[in-house]
């Protein structure tokens, strides 16, 4: 089974960048993935959803419902791109992220990353 980590913008892309996130990882590495986020993504997702009324914070809502579709897991870290690299590390897989900084960390360390490719599609990008 593939693992699928999903940071906290991949969450939010529903609503800032309209990608069917799902749908689209269903294409990429199949139906049957194990989709992961750290618990620090949570939090910070809880954290922007409350910030305000702005379109962040109704993607970071969205987001925080989407998290129900992802296995949560605890990490030793609460900075969330932090927990991101960290669970990549010992998971393997994939990162689903749209972060350029949070993405060439992981690419750095040998880590696969799917990205927005284009308006509304994503992309496998090997290290």
């Amino acid at each position: 089974m593939t693992t699928v980590i999903l940071d906290t913008n991949a969450l939010m892309m529903p609503v800032e960048l309209d990608v069917r996130v799902f749908e689209e990882l269903d294409r990429l590495v199949g139906a049957d993935a194990d989709l992961v986020t750290p618990r620090a993504v949570v939090a910070e997702l809880e954290k922007l959803s409350e910030a305000g009324n702005g379109v962040e914070a109704t993607a970071a809502s969205v987001g925080r419902d989407l998290v129900s579709r992802c296995r949560i897991v605890e990490t030793g870290v609460s900075y969330a791109d932090d927990a991101v690299v960290e669970l990549a590390a010992q998971e393997g897989g994939y990162v689903l992220t749209n972060d350029r900084p949070l993405r060439d960390r992981l690419l750095e360390r040998g880590i696969r990353v799917i990205g927005l490719r284009g308006r509304n599609t994503l992309q496998i990008t090997e290290p």
